[in-house]
């Protein structure tokens, strides 16, 4: 029994529900997760349903509630950290119209495409409007067609009567806010990649009527804006019954998963930086200011804490090709292994990957399984395993997986320091991706920094969720983070594999080089 207050802390990711209890302080209760349906569609499309989402959410709560008895008079607010860029169209009553288009969706890009076109193109869009949505948001809507400013526009065209039906168009956290309050408001952070919103206030995020116009979208569709730490409600009554809560429980608006887990990872101070390891990964840092790399698609956009920004630079697939490697080759269920069951087998990688000498053998591996955002925004790219001979086992092919995402994060490392204008010299790791040691290792090796894991790293969204509302409810101050994170181990470079990462990564990068026109001729008509 705990004498603080606590959060119900909600992390809603692609696979998974996570709900957790986490006391003002950061220390863990308990918490319980459900596994997540992802749909992909006959033409193309990547969604999941908004119902059950919320069907996971009250079943994982109400057995969390249930065996925590004595804290649930403890329980002061809600708030919840989402997957990103996500959109669920909803009518007045708050009903979901369709499934949500989520991150990985790209249907939208031809109809962005033809939106943004003028006199001047440049990657299809007009330069003028490039230049306006930089000015104003820090960036611009992604020619790939994953985020909202082309979801909205792909139901506008191929969907009219939901398009015509749509009260307002939710990201994937302001659907959340919604069931659990009743009111339709996105977070600075949620509403950012709709592309319509002045930021150059970072404490006074707001709609860009001329960024409306250009996107095409009615602003009677768009939700009302609040600061991350905004209690924008109480629990409506019957989810307060559902769970066996006071209806008095107030609901923070929380953040989306990188602008969370910046926090949950404690990195709050100017140019601290953390490295999120998850389905997909990020390097982020809060900095003083707005500013925009388009060559190496890095922004730093409106985040939680006040007066800042958060720099992110984001990947499209880090530890989604280790759950590939797993369905798709390990214990794919085919005529091979058809009665089998898979059993979680990351642990299991960990040591196999552990037995194999640094750089794999020579196999090399290219993340890049759902195409890249940064340092390069190209959704042509495509993973591969260079150099496989003979002579090589699966077990060279598991090292190189954890070797590839290294590779490709260091990759982004050298922009992300040329943006801040410092070195980087520590990272703090969180995310599924950090509970592995090796991996941790692996990442201190190949970037050549000290790497620092947070304890319990797979629930960094959710603690930062619970520390965002606990600021939002007065209890503590975002300064007080650096010193509330506990950290498990730090990890420094082996010098003895200093020499070998530096070459290897040149490959890497001279394969990106040459094999880019291939997957681009392979991959002309988005997957």
């Amino acid at each position: 029994m705990t004498n603080e207050n606590i959060i119900l802390a909600v992390d809603l990711g692609t696979s998974s529900m996570k709900v957790a209890l986490i006391t003002v302080s950061g220390k863990m209760i308990g918490w319980e997760t459900e596994p997540l349906r992802l749909i992909l569609t006959p033409d193309g499309g990547a969604e999941q349903s908004p119902a059950e989402w919320w069907d996971a959410f009250l079943s994982a709560a109400k057995r969390l509630v249930a065996r925590s008895p004595r804290e649930v008079r403890a329980i002061r607010a809600v708030c919840c950290s989402t997957q990103g860029e996500g959109t669920v169209p909803v009518d007045r009553d708050g009903n979901a119209l369709m499934n949500c288009v989520l991150w990985m969706d790209m249907r939208g890009a031809s109809y962005l495409k033809r939106q943004l076109r003028g006199w001047i193109n440049v990657d299809g869009a007009d330069v003028l409007k490039i230049l306006r949505f930089v000015h104003l948001t820090g960036g611009m809507p992604s020619p790939t067609g994953k985020d909202p400013a082309a979801h909205m526009l792909l139901v506008r065209e191929r969907f009219p009567e939901i398009y015509a039906r749509t009260y307002k168009f939710l990201n994937v956290l302001d659907y959340m806010n919604l069931r659990l309050t009743g009111e339709f408001v996105a977070s600075f952070d949620s509403i950012l990649t709709s592309w319509v919103t002045d930021n150059r206030d970072p404490d006074s995020i707001r709609y860009d009527d001329s960024l409306i116009r250009t996107l095409g979208v009615e602003r009677e569709k768009l939700p009302d804006i609040v600061p991350c730490t905004k209690v924008i409600g109480t629990l409506r009554r019957e989810v307060a019954e559902t769970l066996g809560l006071s209806s008095d429980v107030k609901v923070v608006a929380g953040a989306i998963d990188n602008t969370a887990a910046a926090i949950g990872a404690g990195a709050v101070q100017d140019f601290a930086t953390h490295l999120y390891i998850g389905t997909s990964s990020w390097m982020a840092a809060h900095v003083p200011f707005k500013k925009t790399d388009a060559v190496a698609s890095l922004a730093s956009v409106p985040c939680a804490v006040s007066g800042r920004y958060l720099l992110t630079a984001l990947q499209a697939t880090a530890g989604g090709n280790l759950t590939f490697l797993r369905d798709n080759i390990l214990y794919h269920k085919d005529e091979l292994l058809q009665e089998a069951e898979a059993p979680d087998i990351f642990k299991a990688l960990d040591r196999i990957a552990a037995r194999v000498p640094a750089g794999g053998n020579g196999v090399i591996y290219t993340p890049w399984i759902w195409g890249e955002r940064a340092p390069v925004d190209d959704h042509h790219l495509r993973a591969g395993l260079y150099n496989l001979s003979l002579h090589n086992t699966r077990e060279d092919v598991i090292r190189a997986f954890l070797e590839g995402v290294a590779l490709n994060t260091r990759w982004l490392l050298n922009p992300v320091e040329k943006f801040m204008r410092r070195k980087v010299d520590t990272i703090n790791i969180v995310g599924g991706g950090a509970q592995s040691d090796i991996w941790c290792q692996i990442f201190a090796d190949v970037l050549n920094v000290e790497i620092k894991q947070a304890s319990d790293p797979i629930y960094a969204n959710a603690r930062g969720a619970a520390w965002i509302a606990a600021v939002g409810l007065g209890e503590i101050s975002f300064a007080d983070l650096p010193n509330l994170i506990e950290i498990k181990k730090t990890y420094t470079p082996t010098h003895n594999n200093r020499a070998l990462y530096d070459e290897r990564f040149g490959v890497f990068v001279q394969i990106y080089k040459q094999m880019k026109s291939v997957y681009q001729r392979l991959n002309s008509v988005p997957l």
